[in-house]
């Protein structure tokens, strides 16, 4: 199952470059899971942040608005593009540092680099067991003592959840993608060395999407 997975998320990889090539001149407004982020950053004074899976950037831009340094990460190639573009033509350039990288990697950070980390459906795509706890064991490597990774899933109540081809365990190929859909014993075993402090639902989109976000403090 493991190989199958890795396999199937290098077969990913060329439909999200040609996904984010279609929806390059498409302006999306930031995510409510940004919102929210930006709102609990802000709480605790943090002012350098981590995101990973940046796709075309629209939180990412909304981060730096706020007054945020941001590190982003993004698996595409076109993405990076995109988000580099976007930061430019906004201003942000001095904000925002993208990079393209894969996460089933260890991150190119030192340890206890970031007070904060975030992410929005990153953990929705076609990893494996092990590579889920290497990106949670990632992150709390390289956020200081005590910082905050915020993260969103869609959840098994999500009207897709079931549809689709299956492809082992909560996953499902819907229309090219490969999504997991999260439970709460899922969430529960990833956030091994954090203290989970909250997992809230929420809906996004038109569908719409259901999804739990999910505040963990680095222990």
């Amino acid at each position: 199952m493991g190989n199958d997975r890795k396999k199937d998320l290098e077969l990913q990889h060329p439909h999200w470059e040609n996904h984010w090539g279609d929806m390059e001149k498409i302006t999306e407004s930031p995510s409510e899971a940004a919102k929210l982020a930006v709102e609990k950053f802000k709480e605790r004074g943090i002012t350098k942040v981590l995101e990973l899976g940046g796709g075309l950037g629209r939180d990412t831009i909304y981060i730096a608005k706020q007054g945020f340094q941001v590190y982003v990460l993004e698996y595409t190639e076109k993405g990076i593009q995109i988000i580099r573009n976007k930061a430019r033509v906004e201003g942000l350039s001095e904000s925002i540092i993208p990079t393209q990288h894969d996460v089933r990697n260890p991150l190119p950070f030192a340890d206890d680099w970031f007070e904060g980390c975030f992410s929005h459906m990153l953990y929705c795509m076609a990893f494996t067991d092990e590579e889920q706890d290497l990106i949670s064991h990632e992150i709390k490597r390289v956020l200081k003592p005590g910082g905050m990774n915020m993260y969103t899933v869609r959840n098994i109540k999500d009207p897709m959840y079931k549809t689709g081809i299956h492809r082992g365990g909560n996953m499902y190929e819907i229309e090219g993608f490969i999504i997991n859909f999260f439970d709460e014993t899922m969430i529960r075993k990833l956030s091994k060395g954090f203290e989970l402090q909250h997992i809230i639902e929420f809906e996004e989109g038109a569908l719409p999407k259901k999804l739990y976000f999910v505040i963990l403090n680095a222990q």
